[in-house]
């Protein structure tokens, strides 16, 4: 789940292994728990029915995004886990962004500077890099015949969103943060499907590494992907389209 890309390869998208699919789907469910404990109901939460919307974009199963509902009211009910945001420079000066969601602070700061510093990095300060990226709501609904780009321009104008971004396969509709919520509505009422949607950190420019520079980036975007308190991570590499960025 790491980073920002141009969902230009929607088939690699949607062929992900097991393995990874149960790796994204475990992060999702600690994301539907936290979202849904004091109101699991995602017609007057509306964090939660973002996050449902988000699950699903990911294909998680209905029947997890349940369990993982009810969870708020069982297992996790007394457990307080605090949404925490880490900054830092990857190899080559370039700017990472670290989101986890975790139980114990100290094990995931000491577990976030550790995968910074083997991976050729450093963890920053609060402000070190996110001067450098923009908050906004992103949908990502897959281009078809049936939705060209005069169509899907009608329906952004008359969601409230700000922007859309045409890809070769793919529409990238940005909001502003506060308006996620909303947009994410108007489209599900008009029953497009999700290849993404969520609030990201969207890098201003990119920075571009060298071969040998990229395999120890990958390294640590797989190091922070297997951790289990890190939710995001966003950074500003362009990535080879033919690697998978999430």
């Amino acid at each position: 789940m790491s980073g920002h890309s141009k969902w230009a390869n929607i088939k690699n998208k949607k062929a992900k292994t097991d393995a990874v699919k149960g790796k994204i789907f475990t992060k999702l469910g600690r994301e539907l728990a936290v979202a849904a404990k004091g109101n699991p109901d995602p017609y007057t939460n509306s964090k939660l029915a973002d996050a449902i919307a988000k699950a699903k974009a990911a294909n998680m199963p209905n029947d997890n995004i349940k369990r993982s509902i009810a969870k708020a009211s069982g297992e996790l009910s007394g457990v307080n886990y605090e949404n925490l945001t880490y900054e830092g420079y990857g190899i080559g000066g370039s700017a990472v962004i670290v989101k986890t969601l975790t139980d114990n602070k100290n094990r995931t700061g000491g577990d976030v500077r550790h995968i910074f510093d083997k991976c050729g990095g450093n963890l920053g300060t609060t402000g070190s890099v996110s001067y450098m990226f923009e908050n906004k709501g992103v949908i990502v609904i897959e281009r078809t015949v049936e939705l060209d780009e005069d169509t899907m321009m009608e329906l952004v104008l008359e969601s409230g969103a700000e922007d859309v971004i045409t890809e070769e396969d793919s529409y990238e509709i940005r909001t502003a943060p506060s308006d996620f919520s909303a947009v994410r509505k108007f489209f599900e009422e008009k029953n497009y499907e999700f290849l993404e949607a969520g609030v990201m950190m969207i890098p201003n420019d990119k920075v571009t590494l060298s071969a040998e520079q990229l395999v120890s980036f990958n390294k640590m975007l797989d190091m922070f992907d297997d951790n289990d308190d890190v939710q995001e991570v966003y950074h500003n590499v362009d990535l080879p389209e033919t690697d998978d960025e999430e």
